[in-house]
């Protein structure tokens, strides 16, 4: 570990000051949509998956063969020697095949990782021509009952719409212009009409549209229909969808006639299943479904009622000879194998996956990835394979490209080299805002968490309970909890006013009702209800309670985007109401979250940072859960509920990568140190290359040190003045790029202030302009507040918003 001379730049500053500007939080990865505020639901719920077994299945047109997408190529079995045969190889991520009307060409989506494209393959040749690839997501090919036309959905022109191209000629047109998502064009058989989805806000719906005059006619409507897909009968009169159940046990595969819509009929889905993808075969229908382990299976529910009978693929034929590599992963320095996050690619940099497990795909690399127990092994095409692992944030990239021969396994051994053993100096990782189950294409048990805390190094994971518009899901967990031994596992609770500002609960016993309210909701839409409320419902619980994802964007105090807090943040910070501010989250950005941060603290307010992903683990687009993360001290063999105490308290560290470690006075985090010149240490830990560390007093930069461009560490040591009251802390900014074990789409740590002469304390100057823009908030979020109950009294979040602004006016004296 290198010690480099102390080169502190003393400033004396008239405002807050960043580092070189780095990148603000993830939007997206695949060309925007135009309308979406949140693309992560567009990719998640929309975009094609890669599983492991088979899903998208399409029997062909003489039944005979069924096409289905597995790990990322196309496959066609067929139903005679249940032999599956891949069809399509190479670097994309292949997926939803659709048959021609004569069976010699499968259309299908191809994803690049960063667009996808439509192709048509010939089945006869294996030649592949481009039939769609611009700029914008083009997905769901479908071909006319006379072949003449394959029509798709494509966001060329802003947002997801319905297009046609001749398959002859290659001329295209478009069929809808709506502002929202059209998706999956089932053209009529008669050539009249097409059935597509229409997704727009949270309204989803099946429609029909007559291709003449464009009249359209819904056949079934509802929420937020994240996993909906469709298939048409041949003769067009029965539609067979995926619909959620009413009772939270899971989705169905429900049956519709197009011509009288009124009432439909189940026919597949058990409580607690998810079956996806369906498809008419005959008198039945295909769909796909995970089993236990993650692994899709492909099932057939006949049309007339009974139970679903597997249909089962006894071979896969690579159609090239394959072999297998068997991965280990140790931490150096220790005996056995260690868990890990694994991505690997065959020689033409296609993904491969493990046989068990759920693959995800990490939006900001790039990388699909899967877990690992310690040794694992993957099946390959034969030639050059190459692995890379990592073990949580604390350990740089193992790589390593191995030779697979035909027949034979070959081993990889790789050893994890951590730059910083948390355990060795009492550190807990937690990760406290993430969903298990949101809508994805998997349904969760809290057991599967386990394996990902391992591989992460986490030990304190707490899923949180959150609605889905109107559907209040996975209640039934609530109360399981794993607290004998680390990773300690228990469950908290999102509640979201939309429009007040989210709010996440840890450690409470009991369920706080209505989750939602607000503005914008149908049933508790006027509620005179503030999340203060809430928050002091969590307080008497023992319970610890954070604003989420607060802040998006930068500069959240200058005029133009003073508006953009949720709209009580400002009130209950200032009245000290809740613990701690999600100071990291992929959906939002860190150092505007910094921004409102340090201002509460100059205002004397004691709260403390946390860390939550927001991750949906369900979703195959979607960061690692602990890639956003707090590091928390407790008292030794204090427990779960001792962290939670040491994270109320802010022993803590936030992060997307790095960590520090500071002491002023030989105090740390949530301590305390007399003002004066102090003697101060601070240890930077990262796997990658960090531009700058920063030592803050009261929201101002007092001394800056280069990170350095490799993993390890540094040390830093001197000396600073402390004014009479306030707070210190220091802080870890930026890297040239966000490279694994990172995903989030910037470098940042913060640690916890570390209080001057008592618990919140103030400097007079210092709170006295944090008062000042914090009144400025206050007031464009009253402004809001008015404008969101406008017809409505508001007596009560009146009385709050007034307790708020005496204060603020107080503080400016």
């Amino acid at each position: 570990m290198r010690i480099p001379t102390l080169r502190p730049l003393w400033l004396v500053l008239g405002g807050l000051v960043l580092a070189s500007p780095i990148a603000a939080q993830w939007t997206n990865r695949y060309p925007k949509v135009r309308g979406m505020s949140h693309h992560v639901y567009l990719e998640g719920y929309e975009l094609p998956l890669l599983t492991v077994g088979p899903i998208d299945p399409a029997v062909s047109p003489d039944r005979s063969r069924i096409a289905v997408a597995s790990r990322g190529w196309l496959w066609v079995m067929d139903r005679t020697t249940r032999v599956a045969t891949r069809v399509t190889s190479g670097a994309g991520i292949d997926s939803r095949p659709a048959w021609s009307p004569d069976g010699k060409t499968l259309a299908f989506v191809r994803d690049d990782t960063r667009e996808t494209s439509i192709v048509m393959l010939d089945l006869a040749t294996g030649e592949e021509r481009i039939a769609s690839r611009d700029d914008g997501i083009e997905l769901d090919p479908a071909f006319s009952a006379d072949g003449r036309w394959l029509y798709y959905s494509s966001a060329v022109a802003g947002d997801l719409d319905l297009w046609r191209i001749s398959v002859a000629a290659g001329s295209r047109s478009r069929l809808t212009s709506t502002p929202g998502l059209e998706l999956e064009p089932i053209p009529l058989p008669d050539g009249e009409g097409v059935l597509f989805l229409s997704k727009r806000g949270t309204i989803n719906e099946i429609r029909t549209r007559a291709l003449v005059g464009g009249e359209e006619r819904v056949i079934a409507s509802g929420p937020l229909l994240s996993m909906i897909r469709m298939s048409l009968s041949d003769d067009g009169r029965t539609l067979a969808y995926t619909w959620p159940a009413s009772d939270d046990r899971g989705w169905e595969l429900r049956l519709v006639a197009i011509d009288a819509p009124s009432s439909t009929v189940r026919i597949a889905g058990e409580k607690g299943s998810l079956p996806l993808t369906p498809t008419f075969d005959g008198d039945g229908v295909l769909y796909a479904e995970a089993d236990r382990e993650e692994r899709m299976q492909l099932y057939r529910a006949r049309v007339g009622g009974g139970r679903p009978t597997p249909v089962t693929i006894d071979a896969w034929d690579y159609g090239a000879p394959t072999g297998r590599v068997r991965i280990s992963t140790r931490l150096a320095g220790s005996t056995g194998t260690a868990a890990a996050r694994l991505a690997v690619t065959d020689s033409a940099g296609h993904p491969l996956v493990a046989d068990l497990g759920q693959p995800r795909f990490d939006g900001q690399t790039g990388q699909v990835f899967f877990y690992s127990p310690g040794t694992i092994e993957v099946e390959a095409p034969a030639g050059l394979v190459r692995v890379r692992a990592v073990h949580g944030l604390t350990t740089p990239v193992a790589e390593r490209t191995v030779r697979v021969e035909a027949g034979a396994v070959a081993s990889v051994d790789l050893a994890l080299t951590p730059v910083w053993d948390p355990a060795a100096t009492g550190w807990l990782a937690g990760e406290h805002h993430f969903h298990l189950n949101y809508g994805g294409p998997y349904r969760l048990d809290p057991e599967d968490l386990i394996p990902m805390a391992r591989a992460e190094g986490m030990d304190v994971l707490t899923p949180l309970l959150a609605n889905l518009h109107t559907r209040f899901e996975e209640q039934r967990l609530w109360g399981w909890e794993r607290l004998t031994e680390t990773p300690y596992l228990a469950w908290g609770q999102e509640v979201r006013s939309h429009f007040l500002g989210h709010l996440g609960l840890v450690g409470t016993e009991e369920l706080y009702w209505p989750w939602v309210w607000g503005p914008g909701y149908e049933v508790y839409g006027k509620d005179d209800r503030a999340n203060a409320e809430v928050l002091a419902f969590a307080k008497a619980q023992g319970g610890v309670s954070t604003y989420v994802h607060p802040v998006v964007g930068r500069a959240p105090f200058d005029g133009p985007t003073v508006g953009s807090l949720p709209v009580e943040l400002v009130a209950d910070g200032v009245l000290g109401l809740f613990d701690a501010l999600e100071l990291v989250c992929l959906w939002s950005d860190e150092l505007g979250t910094m921004d409102v941060w340090y201002r509460l603290l100059n205002l004397g307010v004691p709260i403390a940072p946390t860390a939550g992903t927001d991750v949906m683990n369900d979703f195959y687009r979607t960061m690692a859960v602990g890639t956003t993360r707090v590091y928390v001290k407790p008292e030794p063999g204090t427990g779960y509920r001792g962290y939670l105490a040491a994270l109320r308290a802010g022993r803590s560290v936030v992060t997307t990568g790095p960590m520090l470690e500071l002491e002023v006075g030989g105090q740390g985090p949530g301590e305390v140190v007399p003002a004066g010149k102090t003697r101060f240490t601070l240890a930077l830990h990262s796997a990658t290359a960090v531009d700058s560390v920063e030592l803050i007093v009261n929201g101002r930069r007092v001394a800056r040190f280069d990170g350095g461009t490799a993993p390890g560490g540094a040390r830093f040591a001197g000396e600073v003045e402390l004014p009479a009251g306030g707070w210190v802390a220091a802080r870890a900014l930026g890297g040239a790029t966000t490279e694994w074990p990172a995903m989030d789409s910037y470098l940042f740590a913060h640690t916890a202030p570390i209080w001057i002469g008592e618990r919140g304390s103030t400097e007079a100057g210092a709170r006295r302009a944090a008062a000042r823009d914090l009144l400025r908030a206050l007031d464009a979020a009253d402004q809001r507040l008015r404008q969101g109950y406008a017809g409505t009294p508001t007596p009560a979040l009146d009385a709050h918003f007034a307790k708020a602004r005496a204060r603020l006016e107080q503080a400016q004296r």
